[in-house]
């Protein structure tokens, strides 16, 4: 075992004398060393249900035979790091978790991983580590949180809050209302309802087999999620026996099988960066151009909040992911028959006894609609790529064209929007929020919510050098590569100037003749980075392009 690098012969004396003092056994000595990476914090909604889910996957590691240990790993909750300088550090959190895993499961010596997660960056960046480590892991995703309630309607985080503070300003609800929409929004732990990034990556990495079927729709305060999380425990066990890794389970296949997914049921935009993050560290050829090519060829059959009234307790009801499988493998030829961790190939879950609501989960040849839910666009103003969810995009605004109001940080955009400085037929730019721009590549929920609670959500675009959040809807185009800060063309975009999209053709184009844009370029000096020290500045000097997936190997 590898763990017998710390624990066998006599120069090992002082290693077990530590390890005694941790109240391990000397029965228990000579097991398997298992980590359970676990991201519980108090501060996280997402996370704050986990101390029930450690103790189940500790019972299952000692039921199957092994020994456990639980260590933590950094978690931000985006919602509420959203809006202010806390943002920075989310989309850097996701490499520095995978380096806190890497470097506690190397220093220990552990035989295997269970990777307790279950929010934004923290998924992504605990199967970047496994990928990296290549020791047995397995993933357990700690749920969706219930559906929130006020007056006997639904809510959900996003539209229960963000959504509200714009209905409010417009005199659509009074204090009161807001106050109630604000209590009731989010009444459990677990992620978000929506298919919103957390919930997005949760289904992927069942998707792509890293975790057991039905992991990520199952609710954070279910009696399912608690026995998905102890046969995890037992799982890992078999998978260190018959030496079963990560690389057999994270390849091309399987992560364009998330790709397909992804595109299907119309998730967050950040997935494109995350899984072109996992792929780098797995050493996997997959590129922004995977997307392209899939994009043209797989239908929406799903489409939940943000983008619809439908929630992740709907997408559970219905069958979860393995339905979602079922509903496409066969149908879409390029979904192909990987194996994951819990033995189960595409081919078998597609074809076991699973019900599937097919109103919720539309059949492939009776779509939402013919395009995915996710498409990449090019054109003079993004060369390298720039990405939108089309889901959440309304059927008359897929093609626009509009005149720039240009903004150098997140935070000048809010203030115009909310002093009614916008208006229909803008095109809200906003720049210096990219990878090393943001730095951090902060998520820009508050003025794409603030623009959909003025009722401007299909008059007005907005284009960034940023991201958004999963629970961003309306005409919003992110990840626009090259970014500011590298020279790229929306650094010199001026207001007034003519933005034509056609997400249809995949185009964003800026209406500008290209003689006067490469004097523009020649002519233009980035702002400086805005941070002089600590771990954002590091990661400023290190980090890649969104359309590499914004990763910091060098």
């Amino acid at each position: 075992m590898r763990s017998d690098e710390i624990k066998q012969g006599l120069q090992r004396t002082p290693h077990r004398a530590l390890l005694y003092a941790t109240g391990v056994s000397e029965k228990q000595i000579n097991k398997r060393f298992i980590g359970i990476a676990s991201s519980f914090s108090d501060l996280v909604p997402g996370h704050a249900g986990m101390r029930d889910l450690e103790r189940q996957i500790e019972k299952g590691i000692h039921t199957g035979g092994g020994q456990a240990f639980i260590f933590g790993v950094p978690a931000i909750c985006d919602g509420i790091a959203m809006g202010h300088s806390g943002m920075n550090y989310s989309l850097p959190s996701r490499d520095l978790i995978a380096d806190c895993i890497e470097s506690v499961a190397t220093a220990h010596k552990l035989d295997g991983l269970v990777l307790l997660t279950n929010c934004d960056k923290i998924t992504p960046g605990m199967i970047m580590a496994a990928a990296r480590l290549d020791i047995p892991c397995i993933v357990v995703t700690a749920g969706p949180m219930l559906d929130g309630k006020c007056q006997n309607k639904t809510l959900t985080m996003i539209k229960g809050t963000f959504e509200a503070i714009g209905k409010y300003s417009n005199g659509e609800i009074d204090s009161n209302m807001l106050n109630q929409m604000e209590i009731t929004s989010c009444p459990t732990a677990g992620a978000c309802q929506g298919l919103y990034t957390a919930n997005t990556m949760a289904c992927l990495t069942e998707v792509m087999g890293m975790s057991l079927p039905y992991c990520a729709t199952s609710s954070a305060v279910s009696a399912k999620t608690k026995r998905i999380a102890f046969d995890s425990g037992v799982i890992i066990n078999e998978l260190i026996e018959k030496d079963i890794r990560p690389s057999s389970i994270i390849t091309k296949a399987s992560i364009r099988n998330a790709i397909i997914a992804d595109l299907a049921m119309g998730g967050s935009t950040n997935s494109i960066l995350h899984l072109l993050a996992i792929a780098n560290e797995a050493g996997v050829d997959v590129t922004l151009k995977d997307f392209e090519e899939l994009s043209f060829k797989v239908p929406q059959i799903i489409k939940l909040d943000p983008s619809a009234a439908m929630t992740m307790t709907d997408l559970d009801n219905a069958g979860g992911i393995p339905a979602v499988i079922k509903t496409i493998y066969g149908q879409i030829p390029e979904m192909t028959n990987t194996k994951g961790v819990s033995g189960l190939t595409i081919s078998e879950i597609a074809k076991s006894d699973i019900w599937c609501d097919n109103e919720v989960i539309r059949p492939i040849n009776n779509p939402i609609t013919s395009n995915p839910g996710l498409a990449v666009l090019h054109g003079n103003l993004a060369p390298n790529g720039a990405v939108v969810k089309i889901s959440g995009v309304e059927k008359d605004c897929l093609e626009f064209s509009g005149h720039a109001k240009t903004f150098d940080s997140e935070e000048a955009a809010m203030q115009a929007i909310m002093e009614d400085k916008i208006n229909a037929g803008d095109v809200v730019v906003i720049r210096y929020e990219g990878p090393k721009g943001g730095p951090g590549m902060r998520e820009m929920l508050s003025p794409t919510s603030a623009i959909v609670g003025k009722g401007l959500g299909s008059k007005v675009a907005l284009i960034t050098d940023g991201r958004f959040s999963g629970g961003t809807r309306g005409l919003c185009i992110g990840h626009i590569s090259p970014e500011a800060p590298a020279g790229g063309v929306i650094g010199v975009i001026k207001d007034g100037d003519e933005i034509y999209i056609n997400i249809p053709k995949r185009e964003l184009t800026l209406k500008v003749d290209n003689g006067e844009i490469e004097q523009r370029l020649k002519n233009f000096v980035p702002n400086p980075v805005k941070v002089k020290k600590g771990y954002l500045k590091r990661y400023a000097a290190v980090v890649s392009s969104s359309d590499k997936g914004a990763v910091t190997s060098i």
